[in-house]
């Protein structure tokens, strides 16, 4: 395909995704290409992670493991890439699959499932929604902690879910997001620092945080503009914080669109957090209000639309004026 053909192309995957998502009647016959990748890091994790090995030997089984997930992932796609190019309606199928490893539809809605149990449930039901997106302890967090966390997700999740993958596919088709969620999902399953995983899952981890470099500073970038279109929102506020705060989190890239949400909506997000029984010391970012509401939840999530509709523009700008 052509430029401009690769970019019609993710902004039909971009209308699909965020119109149908992923229908819980296909997931529940054949799963999701995350869950199949998900397969392949567990069945590596199995047989190249032994715990009697020293660390050094577990760290370059970790390579290995990411090389051999890589090639893989990567010759597939590129297969099935140059495969449905060779017919009829081809474009749209590829469109159709890259739509499936796109989150904005599935993001949406698990936050403003979160906000409506606060409107409508109470605390107890708005932990549960919270719980199935943050990793951290909801039964800490209380009706501010519980929508703080649901917009610190939503703003991490805006990068790594949708920003990063569209970057990727744009830059190499498919088995550019292939290969993204590939070492997406490796870092989510063994990127951790355990006893298990910390040498086994350091390649995968290091590599995931430089994948999401250049998404994690553009997520920012257009929520900054989105600001310009949000009622409340300040693009200044966007900026400053992301001046300020960004190089400030232990992440080296959810500080991005994490401050800038933070200083669009004048909120102070991220800070200490409890992860099971263990509590984590972290930077703020922002230095506005600590007590999020539902009412913010709902301006956050207006904001990150308006840049994914921000994105999806200027990508079939870009598809239009490249030549076909």
């Amino acid at each position: 395909m052509t430029a401009a053909q690769t970019l019609f192309v993710l902004v039909g995957a971009l209308v699909l995704e965020a119109t149908f998502g992923y229908p819980d009647w296909i997931y529940q016959r054949i799963g999701h290409p995350v869950s199949w990748i998900g397969r392949l890091v567990g069945f590596l994790d199995h047989r190249l992670n032994k715990e009697a090995e020293s660390a050094d030997a577990r760290q370059k089984a970790g390579i290995l493991a990411l090389v051999i997930l890589l090639a893989v992932t990567g010759l597939l796609a590129w297969i099935v890439e140059h495969a449905f190019q060779r017919i009829a309606f081809g474009p749209f199928f590829i469109a159709i699959i890259t739509s499936t490893l796109i989150a904005s539809r599935s993001l949406y809605d698990h936050v403003v499932a979160v906000a409506r149990a606060l409107h409508q449930y109470g605390l107890e039901d708005a932990r549960r929604a919270v719980g199935r997106i943050v990793g951290r302890n909801p039964q800490t967090l209380d009706e501010h902690g519980v929508a703080r966390a649901a917009i610190e997700s939503l703003a991490e999740n805006a990068s790594d879910g949708i920003v990063a993958p569209v970057f990727w596919f744009a830059i190499f088709g498919l088995p550019g997001i292939v290969i993204y969620k590939a070492v997406n999902t490796a870092d989510s399953m063994i990127g951790h620092r355990t006893p298990r995983h910390e040498a086994f899952g350091w390649a995968s981890a290091r590599l995931d945080d430089l994948l999401n470099l250049p998404a994690s500073r553009l997520t920012a970038l257009l929520l900054a503009v989105a600001s310009i279109f949000t009622p409340g929102a300040s693009v200044a506020g966007a900026l400053e914080a992301v001046s300020r705060d960004a190089s400030k989190h232990r992440s080296p890239n959810a500080g991005w669109p994490e401050s800038a949400i933070a200083g669009a909506l004048g909120l102070k997000l991220n800070g200490p957090k409890v992860y099971g029984e263990a509590r984590v010391e972290d930077a703020y970012m922002g230095d506005g209000r600590r007590d999020a509401t539902a009412e913010d939840i709902h301006s956050a999530l207006w904001l990150t639309t308006t840049a994914w509709g921000i994105m999806v523009g200027c990508l079939l700008l870009l598809a239009i004026i490249l030549p076909s």
